[in-house]
């Protein structure tokens, strides 16, 4: 069964192009993971200094690679004063998913 994540990252506005290059750095990255589906970076619309991440794993086991990964131990590392508001995370399971 597919587990599904949605992120949000908001800068303080003087991170946002910080924050921007070291997620472009984690798709890449992330997008090479044996159990990734999907990795897609997110941004409003409106111009909010927000972004999005829309991911899917293969499993459980997958994500908690994905968590334990050195680009993803690394990228949670660097961000921390860069951020107006904590990382939200939240964990979804599929009820009618397009294939």
């Amino acid at each position: 069964m597919s587990i599904y994540l949605f992120a949000s990252i908001t800068p303080k506005p003087e991170h946002v192009a910080d924050i921007e290059t070291e997620l472009r750095l984690m798709v890449a990255q992330t997008r090479k993971e044996a159990g990734n589906r999907r990795y897609d970076l997110l941004r409003r619309v409106d111009g909010a200094p927000g972004f999005y991440l829309y991911e899917t794993y293969v499993d459980e086991a997958a994500v908690q690679a994905h968590r334990e990964s050195a680009h993803y131990v690394a990228f949670r590392g660097k961000i921390g004063d860069w951020l107006a508001e904590p990382v939200d995370v939240k964990v979804l399971t599929g009820v009618d998913i397009a294939g």
